[in-house]
């Protein structure tokens, strides 16, 4: 086959872990199958990846694979984080268009097509048409927030966004499917502000607007988990990929292309993994642990800290709790060589965990997250309830699906005491409320496994991609 058959994908993730997660993901896979990829990140994250990444072994599985960057208009040094979101988002609209502009032009090979994350289409889709080169554009969040961002102008007109009376627990009423399931509290945190024209909720209207211009819209989710919400996307979009929980596809791909799992383990991120919590689990009962991470943006301030030490320490469950440097927040925070020696006797701490592999532990029974959804999915496919504890974007929406629309566990959003900790990670343990849940989880585990299995709605949606990106190659 001559080099320019070869089909060539660029990628351009907004900068965040949790949206380069799942398009790293699908980056290898795509290039496994065959096709010349080149993965663009900001220069602050393209740093982190290569500090990370055992780019050796990461070469040896997925060959013809380039990294790129391009800036993000903020100076080195300085900290990207939700403190200075509204910032970063204002300078990334500054420079991202030209510079992607400009490395389109530059790059050796043009690509066949590109895979954008939908909050980045103010760089790439203009871009793109101007260039002729067609856009697929990649929503990381699930189909049902995707639904709920596509109706965020309607919430706007009927007057349910701001939040007109304060009354969080008011059903919402002009988001078709979900009129008696999502509240006032329950909508993306863009929503929770004081004005309708305030920039950043304006700026997601924006792009998911934009989105509808590009050829097809990738998801990852698993068509079994949200069908009736994935069908109605259907009236936006001709073409949807399903190809998730995006993790285990992986895995089950490169177990049919006989690639050894030592390698495909060798993650790609941009935190570096203590492992040291394996062993710590591995000397505890089945079931037992409750994990707690709140991924990789949220922050704490010092007494939430303390409410979910003392829940935690009360449950009298073993708990195995993730504490980034920059988790805690504040004056008068606590330092985490402080927390990790008061909670030694029952709890075990790190900086960053291999959550895939912890959440598979039969050690483990219980996920107190943030309800991001790449952990919500992990979550789902490794078959571990949850407590949910949502704060920003998506997660608002997701604790309240996992707790009402899939009862796979709990949600604790607006709530941070110890006694509801407590409560909460004593019901999910041990309680027959458990055995509940368990059987929606176990059910959900079973049907993300198949989806990701040869002939699975995944597995086949993602060979579909495939041919579709083949199909553009002149």
């Amino acid at each position: 086959m001559e080099q320019t058959n070869v089909p060539h994908v660029m990628f351009l993730p907004l900068p965040a872990q949790g949206h380069i997660k799942p398009m790293m993901k699908l980056a290898e896979l795509l290039n496994q199958a065959g096709s010349q990829v080149t993965f663009v990140n900001t220069d602050h994250n393209h740093d982190l990846l290569m500090s990370h990444t055992d780019l050796t072994s990461f070469h040896d599985r997925s060959p013809n694979f380039l990294f790129r960057s391009i800036p993000d208009g903020l100076r080195p040094g300085k900290a990207r984080s939700l403190s200075n979101c509204k910032e970063l988002l204002d300078t990334l609209q500054a420079v991202a268009r030209p510079a992607f502009r400009q490395l389109l032009i530059s790059t050796s090979m043009r690509p066949t097509c590109i895979i954008a994350d939908g909050i980045m289409s103010f760089a790439a889709i203009d871009v793109a048409e101007e260039l002729g080169i067609p856009v697929v554009t990649f929503r990381t969040f699930n189909a049902s927030c995707t639904w709920t961002y596509f109706h965020l102008s309607k919430l706007v007109e009927a007057g349910e966004v701001p939040f007109p009376d304060g009354n969080l627990d008011k059903s919402i009423t002009c988001i078709p499917g979900y009129e008696n399931v999502l509240r006032i509290r329950d909508l993306p945190s863009i929503c929770r502000v004081e004005k309708a024209d305030d920039p950043v909720l304006n700026f997601y209207m924006r792009e998911t607007s934009t989105m509808t211009r590009a050829s097809a819209l990738i998801l990852n989710t698993f068509h079994e988990l949200e069908a009736p919400v994935i069908s109605r996307l259907n009236s936006i979009f001709t073409k949807i990929y399903t190809i998730g929980p995006l993790h285990a596809l992986y895995k089950s791909r490169t177990k049919d292309l006989m690639i050894s799992q030592s390698d495909s383990s060798n993650g790609v991120g941009l935190w570096k993994e203590d492992k040291s919590c394996m062993t710590w689990l591995d000397s505890q009962p089945l079931r037992s642990v409750i994990y707690v991470s709140f991924g990789s943006l949220v922050n704490l301030t010092r007494l939430q800290t303390l409410e979910f030490l003392h829940g935690l320490v009360n449950s009298g469950k073993p708990f195995l709790w993730v504490v980034r440097p920059d988790l805690i927040v504040g004056e008068f925070g606590i330092d985490p060589m402080e927390l990790e020696m008061v909670t030694k006797e029952r709890g075990f701490i790190v900086s960053w965990a291999p959550q895939e592999e912890v959440l598979g532990h039969p050690a483990v029974g219980g996920f107190l997250t943030h309800s991001g959804w790449n952990s919500t999915l992990e979550s789902i496919t490794a078959g571990v309830p949850m407590i949910c504890w949502p704060q920003i974007a998506d997660q608002q929406v997701n604790s309240r699906c996992v707790s009402e629309v899939w009862k796979i566990g709990f949600d604790m959003k607006d709530t941070c005491d110890r006694s509801t900790v407590e409560k909460l990670v004593r019901d999910l343990m041990d309680s027959n409320k458990r055995e509940e849940i368990m059987k929606s989880t176990d059910e959900f585990a079973r049907l993300a496994n198949d989806s990701v299995k040869q002939g699975g709605s995944s597995y086949s949606n993602l060979e579909k991609l495939i041919e579709d990106i083949r199909s553009m190659s002149p």
